[in-house]
């Protein structure tokens, strides 16, 4: 997804607010200026994160808040179970679920409010406008032989394993696996986070092998490019996945909440409208 000057203008207002360093600010606003016009978001962010690296040492490690947030949405696991297994579509309910995880996440916004996250997460349900997309996507289940779920953001994780345990039940001919980040960024699932919230009794897990808070196909490591290259179906989580995937002439299906004002200009919906979106090749 191409970068716009509005939201060029806004990663580097965020850089702004990490510091007041002159030559830092001035090393990336080159970094920005000099843009291919294939980079996504979140490329140029990993390239800010190098230039911050240079200049002032390793970023503050968001290990603990990784830690806090799984804890914190497994504490709520076997309620959502519930609420998803007593639903009249625990596949749909699942989904919906999932994509409020899309919620916790650091680098869109500045601030993370539980009571915002407990809010969403009483109104889960898929809208009339992702029926469309969810139709397709059951087709698509229906026909594969692998799934590729691609993970976001911390504490999400644990309702992507509620909601693969429902598509494993759905589809039991499907193989699925789950990438996850293959190194810190943000607050974004590692391998270590999908292993604390057992996401391996539900799925393979693969590390994409860069620590990028998007899926840049060239950046990956061979084991994550063949799980993205023999996916019959790849459902994509967040905002970082969006950008970076696609148009890459890729049949993708996407789930996200809107947190960004170039996300809700771009699909016409208010802050944390989930959206569930196909994109063919």
């Amino acid at each position: 997804m191409k970068v716009t000057e509005t939201c060029a203008a806004c990663l580097l207002d965020k850089q702004q607010h990490l510091t007041a360093d002159q030559n830092y600010l001035k090393e990336i606003q080159e970094i920005i200026q000099n843009r291919d016009e294939g980079d996504s978001a979140p490329y140029l962010v990993y390239l800010f994160n190098q230039v911050y690296e240079k200049h002032f040492g390793k970023q503050a490690s968001y290990r603990e808040v990784r830690k806090t947030y799984n804890h914190f949405v497994l504490s709520m696991e076997d309620a959502i179970r519930e609420k998803i297994e007593a639903s009249s579509d625990p596949l749909a309910t699942s989904l919906a679920y999932a994509r409020i995880g899309n919620y916790i996440d650091f680098g869109a916004m500045n601030h993370i409010d539980e009571n915002t996250f407990l809010t969403l997460l009483d109104d889960a349900c898929l809208q009339e406008r992702d029926q469309q997309a969810f139709r397709s996507f059951k087709s698509q289940c229906e026909k594969a032989e692998r799934f590729l779920l691609v993970a976001d953001n911390c504490g999400e994780i644990v309702l992507d394993k509620l909601f693969l345990q429902q598509l494993k039940k759905a589809f039991s001919n499907l193989q699925i696996s789950v990438m996850v980040r293959g190194g810190e960024v943000l607050n974004d699932a590692t391998v270590e986070d999908a292993l604390y919230v057992h996401l391996e009794d539900v799925a393979k897990v693969v590390s994409n092998g860069t620590p990028v808070a998007g899926t840049i196909y060239e950046m990956l490591s061979n084991e994550a490019k063949e799980a993205l290259d023999q996916a019959d179906v790849i459902l994509a989580k967040g905002q970082g996945n969006y950008e970076s995937i696609c148009g890459q002439g890729r049949h993708v299906f996407y789930s996200f909440l809107c947190k960004c004002d170039l996300f809700t200009n771009r699909f016409g919906a208010p802050r944390f409208t989930g959206i569930l979106l196909e994109e063919m090749e």
